[in-house]
């Protein structure tokens, strides 16, 4: 797994939740790690095709989820995850890794990439537990917010 795929996903992460939340995150340490569904986590899993193929999948604790969603709709207070709550942080999934494929292509790598996919539950089947390149972004007052990249 090589540790440059990641970059542009931080990269991007942090330029997009500067301007959408108001807020500069800080880089925690990168490590590989065992992707795993976590129960009140909010896991927003966008795939990837092209020069790399793999998945980015972005996780969060439901209420940090909530945190942001909230400064997201204009400082109104969000209780629960419900469809607006979902739609709003697929979004934020959405433009973090779009802007990254920007970068990547600038780059000369060429990644399509497909429409996020919100997961709740740990339940979910669909979601297959693996190793992942990882790195957490502190955001103060409001929470973590991991980005993990598994890429072939």
């Amino acid at each position: 797994m090589r540790a440059e795929v990641i970059n542009p996903f931080i990269e991007s992460a942090k330029t997009v939740i500067q301007q959408v939340i108001q807020i500069t995150p800080s880089t925690g340490s990168l490590g590989v790690r065992e992707i795993k569904l976590i129960e009140d986590y909010i896991w927003i899993q966008i795939g990837m095709t092209g020069q790399f193929s793999g998945n980015v999948v972005f996780g969060l604790d439901e209420q940090v989820a909530l945190r942001m969603v909230s400064i997201m709709m204009g400082g109104f207070t969000i209780t629960e995850m419900d469809e607006m709550g979902q739609s709003a942080i697929s979004e934020l999934g959405n433009m973090i890794s779009g802007n990254a494929s920007t970068l990547l292509s600038n780059q000369g790598v060429v990644v399509d990439i497909t429409p996020p996919k919100v997961v709740k539950s740990q339940n979910d089947a669909s979601f297959v537990s693996q190793k992942a390149l990882c790195i957490p972004l502190l955001m103060d007052g409001i929470g973590e917010f991991d980005i993990q990249v598994m890429v072939s």
